[in-house]
């Protein structure tokens, strides 16, 4: 089957799930009200912070609902931050997928549901001492915007300044922000300060590699979260494993160099070592999607 027409199937079938997606005793909820009631839910649902300790939280994004890559990599970042990195219950996923309107109910992936995700961990987290991990994964653009769509319901985009918006008005003070997309070290400036940790997957005017259709997992996905993440302790460690593999990847099939980049502040090194030292890592979690 040809793309086009796996895309037309694929519209069909959303537009007959799409009744569904609303329970029928909800009258006139719209899909953003929905969303909001999941989003308390969720929140409402998160392990507490615990005094004393430096407690991870983490926002996985997928932004672009018509291909499966971005569901697979948020759907694995949950499982890997819960059973690896101590995180368990302490996540929340906004995922673009059918999946996320019918059986698997889950907030949409909009700038909107961000903002109110990220606001809720602000009241949650202590501010001095935990952390906040933000992965976001979808595809971008030249003009350094995040796709954030689910056809044909919405379709948006989120450029840097209203992504570090966000994370201003939620009070959140400890960040590590991931943007794995095409030009995505565009973000960086914007989301740079002394107590972030921030990592594109490719600099602002090159592309990273993986996505499509066809793929189980990115470039930067595999690299950052599979093989980084399951051989490091530290999303720096990860960072160094995955660039050297993206790079081998790229010179192997003859692709631009993608140059994933980072920043890190001199204010969160000290709360991820802090975090590190009581840190009881398990053991490597494997991806069940193929690669």
């Amino acid at each position: 089957m040809t793309p086009a027409r796996r895309g037309l199937r694929w519209l069909a079938w959303l537009a007959l799930a799409l009744p569904a997606a609303v329970p029928a005793h909800a009258g006139d909820m719209s899909v953003a009200e929905r969303d909001r009631q999941l989003l308390e839910k969720t929140l409402a649902g998160l392990a507490p912070q615990r005094p004393g300790k430096v407690d991870l939280y983490v926002v996985g994004f997928a932004g672009d609902g018509n291909e499966d890559v971005f569901r697979n990599e948020v759907a694995y970042l949950d499982a890997l931050m819960s059973q690896r990195f101590g995180a368990a219950g302490r996540v929340l996923t906004l995922v673009n997928h059918i999946d996320s309107l019918g059986d698997a109910q889950r907030p949409l992936a909009t700038l909107d549901n961000l903002r109110l995700a990220l606001a809720g961990l602000g009241r949650i987290v202590d501010r001095e001492q935990d952390i906040v991990l933000l992965f976001l994964t979808t595809h971008g653009t030249e003009q350094h915007e995040l796709i954030s769509e689910l056809l044909p319901v919405f379709q948006s985009t989120i450029d840097p300044q209203q992504l570090r918006g966000a994370l201003n008005a939620s009070g959140i003070r400890n960040r590590v922000v991931v943007v794995s997309a095409c030009y995505s070290g565009g973000f960086v400036p914007a989301l740079r300060s002394d107590d972030s940790l921030v990592i594109a997957a490719s600099r602002q005017d090159r592309t990273s590699f993986g996505c499509g259709v066809d793929s189980n997992i990115t470039y930067f996905g595999r690299a950052f979260l599979l093989d980084g993440l399951n051989r490091s302790d530290s999303f720096i460690g990860a960072y160094d494993i995955a660039t050297a593999e993206i790079a081998q990847w790229e010179r192997e099939d003859g692709q631009e160099a993608s140059m994933p980049q980072i920043d890190v502040g001199d204010g969160i090194v000290p709360r991820l070592r802090a975090w590190q030292a009581q840190l009881q890592v398990g053991p490597p979690v494997a991806y069940p999607y193929g690669r």
